[in-house]
């Protein structure tokens, strides 16, 4: 596999690194093709944005050179950039100054079924509640025990993907992607404030359906709001997009909003 530390190859990590200590850092999930990153600049400006709300030293250039090199030499793929904190002594004081440490490993474009995204899937229904804190709602930082408890829920392979709720059960996500519906030619996403993951496709599918004159709305959301919705999609920078078809004993058509922004979102992950 190919992974890079600080932009020298490398295949392991100080034990001293807060990143496996704490989980103090983020990380960016960017499918690259035909040596390019996607959506590089909607990735680097999330990474930047979560770096100001954790106050973890951030060089863009320096980043953004490494992810093309390195990109260059994956070719086709998958390239996770881990930003941690660095090393530091052991107890949660922060190191001052910090170092940060750039963590790059390379993995084959995952294999779904073409039938996820052309006839739709089938969510699980998780248990596993998301909790509420607004300090780290929408970063994709490094604790995601939450979504490993999640994932672990299912081994049923007829669902691709599970539908994770708050504490109040709310709509969130998708273990792994992010939640759209379609209500009445509105396009609805919940609200990210408490918790769960701000996508990059999310972003940007919010930016392309209001540039396209559809309704936009990104709000709380309940169960069963959810289940009477007309059209239900999950997304992210590296499927695009699937239609939900069912959830429980729900179950919804592929409609003509999902199908427009599928399209667009396929555009989106294209090398141009």
């Amino acid at each position: 596999m190919l992974s890079w530390v600080d932009g020298q190859p490398a295949d392991g990590l100080p034990l001293a690194d807060r990143g496996l200590a704490y989980g103090d850092g983020l990380f960016e999930t960017i499918a690259v093709r035909q040596g390019r990153p996607t959506l590089f600049e909607a990735h680097l400006a999330r990474l930047s944005a979560g770096c100001v709300r954790l106050g973890l030293p951030y060089d863009e250039g320096l980043i953004k050179t490494e992810l093309q090199a390195f990109s260059t030499l994956l070719g086709e793929g998958v390239a996770k950039l881990i930003l941690t904190r660095g090393d530091g002594r052991r107890g949660y004081a922060a190191p001052q100054p910090a170092t940060p440490r750039r963590i790059l490993s390379g993995s084959p474009l995952p294999c779904y079924p073409e039938a996820h995204a052309e006839q739709g899937v089938r969510l699980f229904p998780c248990a596993t509640r998301l909790a509420e804190q607004p300090l780290l709602a929408g970063l994709k930082h490094l604790n995601r025990l939450e979504q490993v408890l999640a994932r672990s829920e299912w081994s049923d392979e007829r669902c691709a993907e599970g539908l994770m709720r708050d504490s109040q059960g709310r709509a969130i996500e998708a273990v792994f992607s992010n939640l759209f519906l379609v209500s009445k030619e509105a396009l609805l996403t919940p609200s990210l404030e408490r918790c769960g993951v701000a996508g990059v496709m999310r972003s940007v599918l919010l930016e392309q359906a209001a540039a396209l004159g559809v309704a936009v709305a990104v709000r709380d959301i309940s169960y069963a709001e959810l289940l009477a919705a007309d059209e239900v999609f999950v997304c992210n920078s590296v499927y695009g997009i699937w239609p939900v078809r069912h959830l429980e004993q729900q179950s919804w058509p592929v409609g003509p909003v999902t199908r427009k922004l599928q399209s667009i979102a396929r555009t989106l992950l294209e090398v141009r």
